[in-house]
């Protein structure tokens, strides 16, 4: 993996799974709070030297339809305590089916080219927020699209790992 690092707190797993679905999935928003704290705890493992924080993006299309981006709610209370800026540069765009319940050569292939870089990432070390790390391709993916634009290290902090 293009990683620097990797942090996940807890396992995906009851009642961590629960709750992370209900929050993505049926918006029960009071969970992003205790979310971010975690992470915010979390970060501490993390190396000194991230300058930037990416929150994995959603497509527009599934942004519009779930109505907020998870990870961008995760990232926010972690943005506040470090002051680190977000990028805002970088996109998923192409829409693809989940992630959830595909086996690793499908999300391999599922997350073909579907992030993009708009622009120059003016960051060495960025830190992508996500909130379950399952095969890891998509912070690979999104590592990759990084690195080809001139980013140093990735290192990446989700709330679970699977």
């Amino acid at each position: 993996m293009p990683f620097q690092a990797a942090v996940a707190p807890l396992a995906y797993a009851f009642p961590v799974d629960a709750a992370i679905r209900n929050f993505k999935y049926h918006r029960k928003m009071y969970y992003a709070t205790a979310f971010g704290e975690l992470i915010c705890s979390a970060a501490a493992e993390l190396p000194g030297d991230i300058d930037a924080l990416l929150p994995v993006p959603l497509h527009w299309l599934r942004h519009g339809l779930r109505g907020f981006n998870q990870a961008a709610e995760i990232c926010r209370p972690l943005q506040r305590a470090s002051g680190l800026p977000v990028l805002r540069n970088v996109a998923r765009v192409r829409r693809t089916p989940y992630q959830s319940g595909l086996a690793v050569r499908e999300r391999r292939r599922n997350l073909s080219g579907a992030f993009a870089a708009r622009g120059a990432i003016r960051a060495r070390h960025v830190l992508l927020i996500d909130d379950v790390i399952t095969s890891g391709e998509t912070c690979a993916r999104l590592a990759q699209v990084l690195l080809a634009n001139k980013v140093a290290k990735v290192s990446v902090l989700a709330l679970a790992r699977a």
